[in-house]
């Protein structure tokens, strides 16, 4: 049952990565590194750097 649900919340973390890291400049295949464990949290902090990248400009 757990490893259902893990399937379940880990898909529905990799169709919004697919979308938004495009947009700051990041390969959408890295969406998939949300698969290992602390991905999501990796990715975020990139997507997080980026953006603060994006604001000093």
């Amino acid at each position: 049952m757990g490893f259902l649900i893990w399937v379940a919340v880990t898909i529905a973390t990799i169709i919004p990565m697919l979308r938004l890291l495009p947009h700051f400049g990041v390969n959408k295949n890295w969406a998939y590194g949300v698969i290992i464990p602390f991905g999501a949290l990796i990715l975020l902090w990139v997507m997080a750097t980026k953006l603060q990248e994006l604001e000093r400009r």
